[in-house]
């Protein structure tokens, strides 16, 4: 894939919400959001990771805030792009590449629609290999990239630009700001290099996202669609269930909450729990954990495969829970007190697949 069209946004959007974690926002506002840059302004040119030179100025981007507010406060077009606009202006750098910093439904594809509305190519890559909730929890942080200088628009014509000690203190005034700003907002920040991008990124997110789309079409996957979706991401299917009960709260700029699930077919009799923070980040089993952050916790339509987003649970889903390998570079001790349980406030250690190496 050299180029995204109208084709394999539609692809991109249905296997990154599947690497969002159920985070990352809605995948159809992501897709209208790129497919109507590409119709207007033609397919984006895709670059692999590791062929970007040294000298490149490489700025993601994408929205920040509750992915229950982003589905009715959708941005404006101008709005996309101006985000890496104001922040190249306070740099005064001329940017190169656009990139994802993170996989999910939208902000896989927020990226695309700002490489189409500036002209410029998009880096085939993201900061973490899945969703998280917090702009520090990225592998950038871990290779020492800034967070800021970062630019923080909204659709009213507001923009904020942050500098900040630490990238911790940057998801704190970011988030205050994307809170007044109506909880949702578009960010670019983690300017880098050519270098330090190959260094931090994870490489060929946009195509496997785009692979597990290509998967989850319409009879391509058979009658076990969450199967064949684990098994492409090297992980398992956890436990199929119904939902039976969701708990869902906006706050601090996150949509938080719990879903319980009633375990079905092979899995009958089995009550499970599942706790969010705008991303799932722990399974558990009554009191047992089946498998927490970093690794990739997947709630998908058992019937279609698709993923379902934190802000779409509902009672009466039927999902099945898919657990898949994060990137090794989580599995290290940095890495999981950055993205682990404990850095979201829970008591649990790790869980993780095993057999996966660090």
């Amino acid at each position: 894939m050299r180029q995204v069209g109208l084709d394999e946004v539609r692809a991109i959007a249905r296997g990154a919400a599947v690497l969002g974690t159920g985070g990352g926002g809605d995948p159809h506002i992501g897709a209208l959001m790129a497919a109507a840059a590409i119709r207007t302004h033609g397919p984006v040119a895709l670059t692999p990771l590791a062929e970007l030179p040294d000298g490149a100025v490489v700025l993601p981007v994408a929205m920040m805030g509750a992915p229950t507010v982003m589905v009715e406060k959708i941005p404006s077009a101008d709005q996309v792009g101006r985000a890496v606009d104001v922040l190249t202006r306070h740099l005064g750098l001329e940017v190169t590449h656009v990139a994802c910093i993170e996989a999910g439904g939208v902000n896989s594809l927020v990226p695309v629609a700002a490489a189409a509305e500036l002209g410029l190519p998009l880096v085939d890559a993201d900061g973490m290999g899945r969703a998280f909730p917090e702009l520090q929890q990225v592998l950038l942080t871990l290779t020492g990239v800034r967070a800021t200088p970062m630019a923080v628009v909204d659709e009213k014509g507001n923009c904020a630009v942050i500098d900040t000690v630490d990238n911790r203190w940057a998801e704190r005034l970011a988030r205050s700001v994307t809170i007044d700003m109506g909880c949702s907002a578009m960010i670019s920040n983690y300017a880098m290099d050519g270098a330090a991008a190959r260094r931090g990124l994870v490489p060929g997110t946009l195509s496997l996202a785009a692979s597990v789309g290509a998967l989850l079409e319409p009879g391509v996957a058979g009658e076990d669609p969450a199967s064949a979706v684990a098994a492409h991401l090297g992980g398992r299917v956890a436990v199929r269930a119904k939902v039976v009960d969701v708990e869902r709260r906006t706050t601090t700029g996150f949509a938080r909450g719990t879903a319980v699930l009633e375990g079905a077919g092979e899995h009958a009799g089995r009550r499970l729990t599942v706790d969010f923070q705008n991303e799932n980040l722990v399974l558990r089993d009554g009191d047992h954990v089946l498998a927490t952050a970093p690794d990739l916790i997947c709630l998908l339509d058992t019937a279609s495969g698709a993923a379902i987003t934190t802000e779409q649970l509902r009672f009466g889903h039927r999902v099945s829970a898919v657990v898949a390998p994060c990137d090794p570079r989580w599995r290290t001790p940095e890495g999981l007190a950055l993205a682990g349980p404990a850095a979201f406030g829970y008591p649990d250690d790790a869980v993780l697949l095993e057999g996966v190496p660090a």
